[in-house]
């Protein structure tokens, strides 16, 4: 894999654990060089995507999570604001991750949510019985639409299937409030939290239209 430039891509970041600090004059990198390495990473791999027109340079960026590991990919993005491209991607493959590892969850608060929020539903484009099979490939399609679709649509997709999950887990809570007080708790913090990720993907989504998301 290329940059726009022709240069290799790395396959992993540099790693700057205590044996490396000799090799960097001794000093971990600062505040204002993360956030550089972060934006430019994430620039680099959009547009790398977006130029190549490949579908196995396509399907090598939606797995990149497979190859990296979640905590890596996390180190890179996962600080930056929301409303940016780092942050956008970061809640993007955070998702992804999660459909994948949970997916007859996944599917249970999705087939929740579905009757209060059928616009959303819609955009999200989720085929009905909404099966744990069908949530893993749109969360991969949705991944796929940064690198050879309309990017901002992908944000939205992802934004309103944010809000259906969050639907689905009100819902489930408010079914398990008498039995689960805790539980019940615990899922609409997580509902709400996952509210507040879509109405960020998709105010992503107007500024990367915009010409602002960077």
């Amino acid at each position: 894999m290329t940059s726009d430039g022709g240069r290799p891509l790395p396959r992993r970041p540099l790693q700057f654990g205590p044996e490396n600090l000799e090799a960097h004059g001794g000093l971990l990198p600062g505040p204002a060089e993360v956030t550089e390495v972060a934006h430019a990473t994430a620039a680099i791999l959009v547009g790398t995507g977006r130029a190549a027109r490949d579908p196995e340079v396509t399907s090598r960026l939606v797995t990149l999570v497979d190859d990296l590991g979640l905590p890596t990919v996390a180190d890179l993005w996962a600080a930056r604001p929301a409303r940016s491209l780092p942050g956008a991607l970061w809640r993007l493959y955070a998702l992804r991750e999660w459909v994948r590892r949970s997916p007859e969850e996944a599917s249970r608060e999705y087939a929740a949510g579905i009757r209060f929020t059928d616009v959303a539903h819609a955009v999200a484009g989720i085929a009905e019985p909404p099966r744990p099979e069908e949530l893993q490939r749109v969360a991969d399609q949705i991944l796929a639409g940064v690198f050879d679709g309309d990017l901002a649509v992908a944000l939205e997709r992802a934004a309103a299937f944010c809000a259906v999950i969050a639907a689905g887990r009100a819902e489930l809570a408010h079914d398990q409030d008498a039995l689960d007080p805790a539980g019940a708790s615990g899922l609409t913090r997580s509902g709400a939290a996952l509210l507040t990720t879509g109405e960020d993907l998709r105010k992503s989504a107007a500024l990367w239209r915009a010409g602002d998301l960077d």
